[in-house]
């Protein structure tokens, strides 16, 4: 049942994070800005909860930050029936994740957090780099933040979720598989999936790795 149940959270979470703006402009374009919104709180505060719950008592902040923020904005949107806190939900989002990658140069840079779940031990070359890239997303989120907050008050709602619900999405795989190669190109590290394999032999290892 706790498995079933996991799965059945991440189902629920990956469709909300991939759709969620397609939906909004179906169900703004239907029915009233209050009725979307408490949609949208009754597929999110489950969620959260059952993420609070598993959370450990350090990670909670982190875990329900976004969740949060999003929840009070909807919430006035369900409180004032304006449509522009739904659609501002992007917008808050992105501004979210750019504090939390921001604030994490003060310490360990949050794609060094990442990089160590898989290779414990970085070189300073691979520290320096991590924090690049920190840099990079940053410079990302601040980006795609304002061009949703420029759709949400000048553009129509479909171009607002077709930049939020497909283009946004697709500029964040461009800048994953950059950075990766990116990587791969300077360190010369590969695991044991399909695509490190074949990008090894286009970018063999070196015998002088940093």
């Amino acid at each position: 049942m706790g498995k079933g149940l996991r799965v059945l959270v991440g189902v629920v979470t990956t469709t909300l994070v991939m759709l969620y703006p397609l939906a909004i402009w179906f169900g703004l374009t239907h029915f009233s800005a209050r009725t979307v919104g408490l949609w949208i709180l009754a597929l999110l505060v489950p969620s959260a909860l059952y993420r609070f719950r598993k959370a450990r008592r350090e990670d909670v902040l982190a875990v329900l930050r976004v969740p949060l923020a999003v929840a009070v904005v909807v919430g006035l949107g369900v409180l004032t029936d304006d449509a522009r806190f739904v659609l501002a939900m992007p917008v808050l989002v992105n501004a979210v994740l750019l504090v939390t990658f921001a604030s994490s140069l003060r310490g360990v840079p949050m794609i060094e957090r990442f990089a160590r779940m898989q290779e414990p031990e970085l070189s300073d070359a691979q520290r320096a780099h991590c924090r690049q890239v920190t840099w990079a997303w940053v410079g990302f989120f601040f980006v795609n933040g304002t061009i949703a907050a420029l759709l949400a008050l000048f553009a129509s709602r479909f171009w607002w979720a077709a930049y939020n619900g497909g283009i946004a999405y697709g500029l964040m795989g461009v800048l994953f598989a950059g950075e990766y190669v990116l990587r791969q190109y300077r360190f010369r590290k590969y695991g044991d999936g399909l695509h490190d394999r074949l990008l090894s032999r286009i970018l063999p290892p070196r015998g002088d790795e940093a």
